[in-house]
């Protein structure tokens, strides 16, 4: 699962001053590597995910309404998959075990697997594949799309879907021209973020987190997190040379375009 920080339930962002003198505050700092630190802040920053859920079970009743099992790649602490468990059977995949911790307490019915979604083998078939939140993105060699392309493939029953979405290039392109934004959230923590390009058609998010520790303490945690998106045609055909349908969305607009940031992409068995 990865971020989209833009929908979160931010609060209120202060004046420049008050984060100089936050940063000067923290006195340690921890890596954030796959997450590990950041997995209790996430469902904080980025909200409960009903609204993307909803849009996702449109899609799926639109292409697959005959689903019954899903299998969600990079499903995080399992923000999707706790709106979709009513309706389906649902099994979760991440490579974070403290994101699927998180998951596994709000979710205790729901199996949860500790995998790479570009190498993983489960030895069964669903009717729906999910890998959303722009997930994908992090990949940053086309050839790791392409193994989940064929992950997806070969967990998927005849006429099941393979459903996920992207930052588009041009939306990547968009946040790195962004200044930098700061926010409030939970009990009093600091979320303050930048998106940069790295040069070769990705960007950087640098986050830092400054952890509430009570009075004026606080605990700074940093993550830099890589993306990369491809161009709409290179994933069409990658997706028409595995799936026998192809059909790209955009929640924003009647159709994905050019101008579109996210595409959902659906592609069927």
């Amino acid at each position: 699962m990865s971020l989209d920080l833009k929908s979160g339930p931010l609060g209120r962002s202060p004046p420049a001053s008050e984060v100089v003198a936050w940063g000067a505050l923290s006195r340690q700092a921890s890596r954030i590597t796959n997450y590990h630190a950041f997995a209790r802040f996430y469902d904080a920053v980025q909200g409960d995910g009903a609204e993307r859920a909803a849009f996702i079970r449109q899609l799926i009743a639109r292409h697959a309404p005959s689903a019954s099992t899903v299998l969600e790649l990079a499903c995080g602490t399992g923000s999707i998959l706790e709106h979709l468990q009513a309706d389906y059977e649902v099994t979760g995949l991440d490579t974070s075990a403290p994101m699927l911790e998180v998951a596994s307490v709000k979710l205790p019915e729901v199996r949860l697997v500790e995998a790479d979604m570009t190498q993983f083998e489960l030895g069964e078939r669903f009717d729906v594949v999910l890998c959303v939140y722009d997930s994908i993105n992090h990949l940053l060699e086309y050839r790791q799309w392409e193994a989940v392309f064929d992950r997806a493939d070969e967990h998927l029953d005849r006429g099941g879907i393979f459903l996920f979405d992207i930052n588009t290039e041009r939306r990547l392109a968009a946040l790195s021209d962004l200044p930098p934004s700061v926010h409030w959230f939970g009990e009093g923590h600091l979320l303050v973020m930048k998106v940069q390009g790295n040069g070769d058609g990705g960007v950087v998010w640098s986050l830092r987190i400054f952890e509430h520790q009570g009075g004026d303490r606080y605990l700074l945690h940093s993550e830099d997190i890589r993306e990369v998106s491809f161009p709409r045609r290179r994933i069409e055909e990658s997706l028409r040379q595995r799936f026998r349908r192809v059909w790209a969305h955009d929640e924003r607009r009647q159709r994905a375009t050019s101008a579109s940031g996210r595409i959902h992409f659906v592609a069927m068995k």
